[in-house]
């Protein structure tokens, strides 16, 4: 368990490193950078995070913890599968729709080299997707869902549940949507699926 100095620190640097990607894109937001803005020092940041991809990676990760969170908490606990998605939908949408997700990927949009993309897909989709098909996988088990049938499905949820949003996001193209608004899209997806796929809703 990380000390509260620590987390205080981690924090700063998240913020610090949310406001350079906004103002300079991947390619301006260095470490040394992201250590000024936060009062840190360059030396701090290599010895957490490695480097720049791997700064960007931990923000993703931050990201994603609470959807990440949510779903192994409803794997352990066996919980029915339509009733997670209705608790982890409007917590995924949220994040993937977030000011921070828009400006991870707007940056990531503009970086020629293609790592910040990389590492978006690997601490991102990578981390939350596999806990999907674990989730999905005891609706086999419970009879809910044919096996051939999982990663149909998985593609179909998010497909229901996300769509074009978060790219009509980045392209400035759709305002932050409100909490309302997102319950109301999961809710949508969580009944389209259990109508396409026969879940018990």
């Amino acid at each position: 368990m990380p000390s509260q100095k620590r987390l205080l620190r981690e924090n700063r640097i998240e913020e610090a490193a949310y406001a350079l990607l906004a103002e300079r894109g991947f390619a301006g937001c260095s470490m040394l950078s992201v250590a000024k803005r936060a009062g840190s020092s360059n030396q701090t940041l290599y010895a957490w995070f490695g480097g720049k991809v791997g700064l960007m990676r931990w923000l993703v990760e931050r990201n994603a913890a609470s959807v990440v969170a949510l779903l192994r908490e409803a794997i352990e606990g066996g919980h029915d599968t339509l009733a997670t998605l209705r608790r982890v939908g409007p917590v995924l949408l949220s994040v993937l729709v977030s000011e921070r997700a828009v400006t991870l990927n707007r940056a990531a949009a503009a970086d020629p080299s293609g790592e910040l993309g990389a590492a978006l897909a690997a601490s991102g989709r990578e981390s939350v997707v596999p806990l999907l098909i674990e989730l999905f996988e005891s609706a086999v088990r419970s009879g809910e869902l044919a096996s051939e049938e999982v990663p149909d499905a998985i593609q179909v949820y998010l497909g229901l549940l996300i769509g074009d949003l978060q790219i009509r996001r980045v392209v400035h193209g759709l305002p932050a949507p409100d909490e309302r608004w997102i319950a109301q899209q999961a809710e949508r997806a969580v009944l389209r699926l259990g109508n396409l796929y026969r879940f018990q809703t």
